[in-house]
């Protein structure tokens, strides 16, 4: 439903308030010092999030991206390149932090839905004698920019035997992994299990207030500590955090019912827009939207969806991200359609 102000917020499932369950759960934790390594609460969420993803180990950090960057640290060395889809996140919405922080660079592939083929990786490799040594492989699902789009596991497995073969690290930005779960019935465990290190979100879809997640072997996430305090990671008492995204973690099952309003809301706009939406393409909790076929100028739809009480990023490049979380329901989506019909 809405939040309390009547505003419906499609930007984002970053924009999910914390439940009452969660709220209870932080003001009742158990607390100590994090980078002593001694809050329980912190230590519960690692161990519960190393296990759901078939790892060692796990370390807490603030944001999805500040785990991506330091899975990157923790495998690559200066002067490297990472391969990686050219619309994934970790090279085009962390604000340039693999170049800065680690110094490397990336080679780019250009598939469907975020996807890289096993004869990607050897054409990249082919030219290892001559371009910048590649030394990591990052996976990105679900693929935000492709619209929440689901890499199939198999490809996933191909792909990282082809990178293994080269003696390729390989990191998976999970943020929305546990869409993928839900959308695919894999677990999030052999998903993890092609790769070295997994980061996922607890403060997207899982509804978490703050949070993220690195999971791996446990010498990888000592050095991922380590490196951590070198980016000011240390929280000390994020118990009250971690007590949030415990809850969130525990609650991941529910992620289908958002998928579930995504289809209706794309089918909708299917039926109403020609051309606007393709259903299929609807795998998870997000609506790619050719904006074009809406026969409107963002100025329109934009005073429309204000006088409705609706908020939605702009169409970057023509297409507009429309994204369903657990502060939006069916009354909600029945507003965003009348307000463009």
């Amino acid at each position: 439903m809405a939040f309390a102000d009547g505003i419906a917020d499609f930007r984002s499932d970053t924009v999910t308030r914390p439940t009452p369950e969660m709220l209870a759960a932080m003001v009742a934790a158990p607390l100590g010092d994090d980078v002593y390594h001694d809050d329980p609460t912190v230590n519960l969420l690692e161990e519960e999030s190393a296990l759901v993803t078939g790892k060692q180990a796990a370390i807490f950090v603030p944001t999805g991206t500040m785990g991506n960057q330091l899975s990157i640290m923790a495998h690559t060395h200066p002067g490297e390149e990472v391969l990686a889809h050219e619309g994934s996140h970790v090279r085009s919405i962390e604000a340039g932090a693999p170049q800065a922080l680690s110094g490397v660079g990336f080679r780019t592939v250009a598939g469907d839905g975020g996807r890289i083929e096993p004869e990607d990786v050897e054409q990249a490799m082919e030219m290892s004698g001559f371009f910048p040594r590649i030394g990591l492989l990052v996976w990105e699902n679900t693929h935000n920019l492709s619209g929440g789009r689901v890499i199939p596991l198999d490809l996933m497995e191909k792909t990282s035997q082809a990178a293994r073969a080269h003696s390729l690290k390989i990191h998976i930005d999970g943020a929305r992994i546990f869409n993928a779960v839900a959308a695919s019935g894999v677990g999030a465990d052999r998903y993890a299990a092609v790769a070295d290190t997994i980061q996922f979100c607890f403060s997207k879809g899982l509804g978490a207030p703050v949070g993220s997640i690195v999971c791996g072997a446990q010498d990888l996430i000592d050095e991922v500590r380590y490196l951590r305090r070198r980016l000011g990671g240390g929280m000390r008492q994020a118990g009250v955090l971690a007590a949030a995204a415990r809850v969130a973690l525990a609650g991941r099952d529910r992620l289908i019912e958002d998928h579930i309003l995504a289809r209706t809301l794309g089918t909708a706009l299917a039926e109403r827009f020609p051309g606007s939406v393709d259903p299929a393409t609807v795998e998870t909790n997000m609506v790619r939207v050719d904006f074009s076929a809406l026969r409107m100028d963002w100025a329109e739809v934009s005073a429309r969806l204000d006088a409705s009480g609706i908020k939605i990023n702009r169409p970057l490049a023509g297409w507009w991200r429309i994204v369903a979380h657990r502060d939006v329901d069916s009354r909600d989506v029945s507003r965003l359609v009348g307000a463009l019909e």
